[in-house]
């Protein structure tokens, strides 16, 4: 009861997500969550000595980082656990800090400079400019609340979403060519056995996040002028 008294606004995003799931409405989220996946993956070949050429996502929600170099088990590793870690941080973020605008401000600039640097098609330049645009817009002139409930629903689709495709791509249909799938090729072990492995891990970490990440009370003030 208390869990439900403190974060009953989560819950409730939580329900109008799962809600409009199957529609066009959340089809931009899960694109963008696609991108933090890609994201990661970048991220985690430069910070491993790699280089990235460049990073796309389509239409149809998939993606793809074309790279050299770099340690090829944590870059594999990085894409479905680094986009979760990013949708938690945005998450506590906008629960835990005063710092929505800037936060904000700061993923729309990220969103520029990936495109700038290594985004060459037209669908994924086109949605990279569009979305950092859009976010650098509402860091400018929308409210702390409004930024904030922004950063929440970004969050909540990502722990959400993350451990979906990771079942739906390495359990539910191991056949395809996945993160799970080339680590298995590379390192050993089977695609199903690593997919299962992260997802525990996604598990654990949203279960963290939930007990520790979110605090007692993380609903959202909204003050009349």
């Amino acid at each position: 009861m208390a869990f439900l008294k403190g974060h009953w606004q989560l819950l409730l995003l939580t329900a109008l997500v799962f809600a409009f799931w199957q529609t066009p409405v959340v089809v931009p989220l899960k694109i963008l969550i696609v991108f933090f996946h890609e994201l990661s993956h970048a991220v985690a070949t430069i910070l491993t000595g790699g280089e990235v050429i460049s990073l796309s996502v389509s239409a149809d929600q998939g993606g793809v980082v074309w790279s050299r170099g770099g340690n090829r088990f944590l870059t594999l590793t990085a894409g479905y656990l680094g986009s979760l870690l990013i949708g938690v941080g945005l998450l506590v973020a906008a629960t835990r800090s005063k710092a929505d605008r800037a936060i904000m401000a700061g993923c729309g600039a990220m969103m520029l400079v990936v495109a700038g640097l290594y985004i060459r098609d037209f669908f994924a330049l086109s949605f990279a400019i569009s979305i950092g645009v859009a976010m650098l817009l509402m860091a400018r002139f929308l409210d702390h609340a409004a930024n904030d409930l922004a950063l929440r629903v970004m969050g909540l689709t990502s722990m959400i979403y993350v451990p979906y495709d990771i079942f739906s791509d390495t359990i539910a249909r191991s056949n395809l060519r996945s993160d799970a799938r080339m680590l298995a090729e590379e390192f050993g072990g089977t695609t199903m056995m690593w997919g299962g492995l992260w997802l525990a891990l996604s598990l654990v970490v949203i279960g963290l996040c939930l007990r520790r990440g979110l605090g007692p009370n993380s609903n959202l003030a909204f003050r009349s002028k």
